[in-house]
């Protein structure tokens, strides 16, 4: 089977198991997964991810700051900020 089929073949109810398993480390049944088990299973939740979901609703997704925040940022820290002092 093709990795694109086997994507196209995982339904809503076998990513939330895929998912919850890899969150916990373990099958439904208690039993824990391989670290070959865990790559696979992330590989999986991620192109399923990328195939049927906006890129905000992704796995891993983190949003970007927005343009004000980062400047306010810099305003706080130039308050913060201290000059080094050198001493010979």
């Amino acid at each position: 089977m093709e990795f694109q089929q086997l994507i196209a073949s995982v339904t809503p109810e076998i990513y939330k198991k895929l998912k919850s398993a890899v969150e916990l480390g373990k099958w439904a049944n208690g039993v824990k997964l391989s670290k070959e088990q865990l790559e696979h299973c992330m590989q999986i939740l991620i192109a399923y991810d990328n195939y049927n979901k906006e890129q905000d609703e992704r796995v891993g997704y983190v949003p970007l700051k927005k343009v004000e925040d980062a400047c306010d940022l810099k305003e706080t820290l130039k308050d913060t900020e201290k000059p080094i002092k050198w001493k010979n």
